[in-house]
């Protein structure tokens, strides 16, 4: 077992196994599964939740544990964040973002309410449309923060890409403010994704 968890690819791999057996076993259970739009809409609404978790998982640890803490790491030891930590964090942060966005549209797709979401449902006056579609909307704004403010302004902020120290100085407060941006536009989004789920 020591082995198994000493290793982050093994214990992924392990996770993944078991998520398998028991979808299986309660696919089963249930009947049985076809390769049907049901089963599509499962697939895209599991993927949803699970790349939005890393997403959000992320953008909660900068904004609560990395940012609020740099200034109590001594200077000799803040190298190790901004050139190992933070864009390995930056890495599954923004490709999370870009997932879970897509993952979202396929499943709106799916279940037939895209283009009534994205309308807020303005027309047909469905409470649950105007739901999703309202963090649809969030969500889409979030994503285009991380990919086109916040991460063009991390790598200049974190020496990826050359930049003088001033530059490097406003890129970082940029990309601090719109991350803060995120962090206030996550808790609205995930209501009314949650929310969406209990109205008609």
């Amino acid at each position: 077992m020591i082995n198994l968890l000493s290793s982050l690819s093994k214990t992924v791999h392990t996770s993944i196994a078991i998520a398998i057996i028991l979808f299986l076993g309660l696919f089963y259970q249930n009947g049985g599964f076809s390769f049907d739009a049901l089963f599509w809409s499962w697939v895209a609404r599991y993927t949803h939740v699970l790349v939005g978790i890393m997403w959000i998982g992320l953008l909660w640890y900068f904004n609560f544990v990395q940012i609020p803490n740099m200034g109590k790491i001594p200077d000799e030891q803040k190298p190790a964040i901004g050139k190992v930590i933070a864009p390995a964090a930056l890495f599954y942060f923004r490709w999370a973002a870009a997932f879970t966005v897509i993952s979202g549209l396929i499943l709106a797709g799916l279940n037939g309410y895209l283009h009534d979401a994205m309308t807020l449902s303005i027309g047909s006056g469905v409470p649950k449309h105007t739901a999703i579609g309202i963090g649809m909307w969030l969500g889409l704004i979030m994503a285009f923060n991380v990919w086109f403010v916040i991460w063009p302004n991390q790598k200049r902020a974190l020496g990826i890409v050359d930049a003088d120290p001033e530059l490097k100085a406003k890129s970082a407060k940029i990309a601090m403010l719109f991350s803060r941006t995120n962090t206030l536009l996550s808790i609205p989004m995930l209501l009314t994704m949650v929310i969406a789920q209990n109205l008609y």
